[in-house]
């Protein structure tokens, strides 16, 4: 519960008039009361103040927020001496004891709220007459008086002071709370002004002028000193600003902003920032968010995947899996760069077909596939794999002998819970339907392998998987059939952000670094150790796996899908709009876009995109500014669910109508797989970007 106090100074010590408003959080009870501070040449007078202003290198100069400017006074402490005269007959006279108390009132500064953006020194100059006390600040703290032309304090962010700033609620006629304080004064403090120790009687300890600063709670009471109790609240203050500046010497907002989380980026994506212009035509040209794809780098990963497989010698095969981005012209590099596509409906077949894809380099995928879905995988030559019994028997009914299908069964691996595949006693009953279904040979169906699929993105488990297949294979082709190919499916990471930023978002990811204080109960791995290619070389590797496959005469077909598409895209929205919000009285950010979170998200993760946005343009003078702007972006629907960044992003500066936000490497999975037409709001086009002469990009729409 807060505190709010106005304390009214000794007439002897200040004008009554000056009165200190104090409205903080109560202090903390591990707070063993007030600490002494200790002067001589071992202890200077301002030890505690020096140790306060020396604490960031950022703020070595400057006054406390709590200094008003004039000359500060504190109180003799013979003063609680049990012989010396009484606190009203007492003159004011320079510290000449060696044990004195830090606790001079001390007000707001003029222009600063009670817990400023930086951290200044407070006075703790030898005891001098009091000069004439200022006039007292009204409940406004610091603010400037109408007859100097002052005004109200203003927001971080240049606008009036709302509802949740600390200056919300305050007028002219609002008046402190009085505190009626007792002046006994506690043993410790009599015995840190005498030469004599102090000795606990709860406990016996026994204190001197070595730990004065430590004695032991008991027998102390808050209210027991004004002047001790008005330097505990100077204390708080002064705590509560290193922990929420000193801790962070950077700059950033840490208590609502979330650490940056900048995405790796590729030398194509650096040259569209870093052109004054193309951005700005393509959003004028489209009129609302779009999907940048740069096809050369998905050309870039299939080769790094083959690659893999030349380097361990095995014969592989790279499928993408096209479900992961419909564009056209991803499908088209595929056929470019000898990939072949993993289909699962009739839309997807065709379209990969008509990019140039040939019938032999399609693999079909999924469940309880359409019979028109299985009669164009016959008649194109496709490879087939297959989930269930009662799909082989649809598969063989509209099959021939003249145009046989070419099928992998899928396994069920061990121990999974899975829907997808077969067990061991379906696996043993499809190879004798398959074998029944006509002379050896000539089958309508011809067995060539098997295939598996794996949640995660484990290597070993896959590498473990793989021997098994390895191991029905040759048990196949006893059998007569010409089993060769086996399939581990996908699950090859991405790495979307350095290890760094990953490590510092998730120790310390809190609700309070999301708007409305939202949480994940998950989120997706975005940083990803051993990445696509690299983590097929792994696979590879592990148990001899390269060397089995090479000894047994198998195949390997892979089907990244996310893996093939790194870095390949990113996706633009304009700001259509800002609003100023506050979180632990804190100013940030809010923005909307002319798009959905439809068109960017990953709900089914239980998370959001986390890699930051980059604001475009940049300002020159955001390079140097320094101060981070936290903001969170909401999306162009009626919903409050509808939020593109929950979590505020430290963007370089406040993001203005117009400016386009940048979300990087979006191409796996973000731009298709929950977009909708949602208000009737358009679908983000894809806008496919090739290299022209020099250092040029030049931009068409995609086909598909």
């Amino acid at each position: 519960m807060g505190l709010e106090a106005a304390v009214d100074p000794e007439p002897e010590l200040a004008d009554p008039a000056a009165m200190v408003l104090f409205d903080i959080a109560a202090p903390r009870k591990t707070k063993a009361g007030a600490r002494v501070s200790r002067t001589g040449p071992e202890h200077p007078a301002s030890e505690t103040a020096d140790t306060l202003a020396t604490a960031s290198p950022a703020h070595e100069t400057g006054r406390s927020p709590l200094d008003t400017g004039a000359e500060t006074f504190e109180p003799d402490t013979s003063r609680f001496d049990a012989d010396s005269p009484p606190l009203d007959a007492q003159p004011a006279t320079p510290d000449t004891n060696p044990m004195r108390l830090n606790a001079e009132p001390i007000a707001h500064e003029a222009d600063r709220p009670l817990l400023g953006d930086e951290l200044h020194t407070i006075d703790a100059t030898p005891l001098v007459p009091a000069p004439p006390a200022p006039a007292a600040p009204s409940l406004h703290a610091a603010a400037p008086s109408p007859e100097d032309g002052g005004a109200l304090p203003t927001s971080d962010f240049d606008e009036p002071a709302t509802e949740g700033s600390p200056w919300a609620g305050l007028s002219e006629d609002t008046e402190p709370e009085a505190l009626d304080v007792d002046h006994t004064v506690p043993p410790q403090v009599e015995a840190a002004a005498s030469s004599e120790p102090y000795t606990d009687p709860t406990n016996g300890h026994i204190a001197n002028e070595n730990d004065v600063d430590d004695y032991l709670e008991s027998g102390w009471d808050d209210t027991d000193s004004d002047d001790v109790f008005i330097e505990l609240l100077v204390e708080e203050v002064a705590e509560l600003l290193i922990e929420e500046i000193i801790e962070d010497p950077a700059g950033r907002t840490s208590s609502i902003a979330a650490s940056p989380m900048p995405a790796h980026t590729d030398e194509w994506e650096r040259r569209v920032l870093a052109d004054p212009h193309l951005l700005a035509d393509i959003a004028f040209a489209i009129g609302g968010p779009f999907h940048l794809m740069y096809p050369a780098r998905v050309a870039h990963n299939i080769r790094e995947f083959r690659d893999a497989f030349t380097r361990a010698g095995v014969d592989g095969v790279v499928y993408y899996g096209k479900k992961a981005n419909k564009s056209a012209c991803v499908a088209r590099a595929c056929a470019e760069n000898g990939a072949g596509i993993d289909v699962s409906s009739v839309g997807e077949l065709t379209a990969a077909l008509a990019a140039g894809v040939r019938g032999g380099e399609l693999m079909v995928t999924g469940p309880a596939k359409s019979d028109d879905l299985l009669w164009l995988a016959v008649r194109h030559g496709a490879l087939i794999a297959v989930d269930s019994l009662d799909e082989l028997d649809r598969l063989g009914a509209i099959t021939s002998a003249a145009a046989p299908a070419r099928a992998l069964l899928r396994v069920l691996p061990a121990g999974s819970a899975s829907r997808f595949g077969m067990t061991d006693d379906e696996l043993a009953r499809a190879q004798s339907v398959i074998a029944a279904s006509g002379p050896r040979g000539p089958e309508p169906v011809q067995l060539e392998g098997f295939s598996f699929h794996l949640p995660g993105y484990d290597a070993i488990t896959r590498a473990e998987q793989a021997a098994d297949l390895i191991a029905r294979c040759t048990a196949a082709r006893e059998l007569g059939h010409p089993a060769r190919i086996i399939s581990i499916g996908g699950g090859f990471g991405v790495d979307y952000v350095p290890e760094a930023a990953w490590r510092e978002f998730t120790e310390g990811v809190d609700h309070s670094w999301f708007h409305a204080g939202k949480s994940f109960g998950s989120y997706y791995p975005y940083h990803f150790p051993v990445p696509g290619a690299a983590m097929l070389s792994g696979i590879l590797a592990h148990g001899e796996l390269a060397r089995r496959l090479r000894d047994n005469d198998i195949r390997l077909a892979v089907e990244p899908g996310r893996a093939l598409l790194d870095r390949a895209g990113s996706t633009v929205f304009r700001v259509q709009g800002s609003k100023t919000r506050h979180a632990d009285g804190q100013p940030y950010q809010l923005l909307t876009v002319d798009g959905t979170s439809l068109s960017l998200s990953e709900q089914w993760f239980d998370s959001e995109y986390l890699p930051d946005p980059v604001l475009w343009p940049e300002r020159e003078s955001a390079r140097h500014s320094g101060a981070p702007t936290p903001t969170s972006v909401g999306a162009a629907s009626c919903l409050e669910s509808d939020m593109l960044s929950w979590r505020r992003v430290p963007l370089p500066r406040r993001a203005e109508q117009g400016d386009l936000l940048v979300y990087p490497n979006t191409a796996g999975y973000q731009m298709d797989s929950n977009e909708s037409a949602f208000h009737e709001l358009p679908i983000p086009p894809k806008v496919v970007l090739f290299d022209g002469h020099g250092d040029r990009l030049r931009w068409t729409l995609d086909a598909g």
